[in-house]
């Protein structure tokens, strides 16, 4: 499958590489984010009104006029404090997966397995991604209401956990876990099934120029995403919903988004997702591998 002798999987690397990488991430996709979350949770309108935003330009335009370049990166610092270590344990679980179904360093392994290594990644993730996702859905639409319940992402975890104990601040661990187990399995073995597309032949992956791991990256975002947004809607409507408002969890929410907007609306938000998955990923990528490259220059035998 590889063109040459691979390096050796090393967890530990792909640990600290993977925290760049999501830092490069966040600092790419954020604004876009914001908007796909908006979209995702304003609120049906009632008989003779418009809807808030009437697309991703039109959220833009307004989140521009109305809170400035600012806007678009809300809630910025719970993902900033979250990502760093929620992708250096992603590309870590991704690592661990990959070395468990080695028997050798030298095995080479197949799509299912990097498949499985990926979902692996996720379950790993799930832990640190499931709070930081609800803290920062509350503060993308807190500012978009106008309505300040929170000062800032310190703020409304103490006011979560005052509330709700532990369970609020981890509300809907399980759609985080629907929603990134299988993603991540398709994140990971997109991204390795174009980079040895594009790698030329006889040529090693560490030699991949930096528009084909843009490129590599960019894909590999666009295809997780593709699986996960139906459950990355409810997870944001469920996350962001009163309390008691569901008592059943996603089922209540997937009921009622289904009777009231019809199968459509699992892909709130799509054009915004697509938009910033690219950018965002490909920089993720090329973030990761620039780190892998000087930790492997830094010490190779680690």
């Amino acid at each position: 499958m590889s063109k040459q002798k691979q390096q050796a999987i090393s967890p530990l690397k792909n640990f600290f590489a993977g925290g760049f990488g999501g830092i490069c991430l966040v600092a790419a996709g954020h604004p876009l984010d914001t908007i796909k979350v908006r979209l995702q949770t304003q609120a049906k309108p009632k008989p003779g009104e418009k809807l808030i935003y009437a697309g991703t330009i039109d959220c833009f335009k307004k989140t521009l006029a109305k809170e400035g370049f600012k806007g678009l990166y809300k809630g910025m610092a719970a993902p900033i404090i979250g990502v760093t270590p929620m992708f250096a344990v992603c590309f870590f679980g991704f690592g661990m997966g990959k070395k468990f179904q080695q028997k050798t360093p030298d095995d080479i392994l197949t799509y299912p397995q990097l498949f499985a290594a990926g979902m692996l990644s996720g379950v790993f993730t799930t832990a640190i991604m499931a709070p930081g996702e609800r803290i920062k859905c509350l503060l993308q639409i807190q500012a978009a209401t106008g309505e300040v319940k929170y000062s800032g992402p310190m703020d409304c975890v103490k006011q979560l956990y005052k509330q709700s104990g532990i369970r609020g601040i981890y509300r809907g661990t399980a759609l985080t876990l629907m929603r990134d187990v299988p993603a991540s399995g398709m994140y990971f073995t997109s991204y390795e099934w174009l980079k040895n597309v594009l790698t030329p032949e006889g040529k090693s992956h560490n030699e991949l120029s930096i528009p084909s791991v843009l490129f590599a990256g960019g894909m590999a975002g666009i295809f997780n995403w593709a699986v996960a947004i139906p459950a990355d809607v409810l997870k944001s409507r469920y996350q962001t919903a009163p309390d008691g408002k569901y008592p059943n969890g996603f089922r209540d929410v997937l009921r009622e988004l289904i009777r009231e907007e019809g199968v459509g609306s699992l892909y709130k938000g799509f054009n915004a997702v697509m938009l910033r998955a690219f950018p965002a990923n490909a920089a993720c990528f090329l973030g990761f591998e620039m780190a892998m490259k000087f930790f492997n220059w830094l010490a190779p035998d680690l």
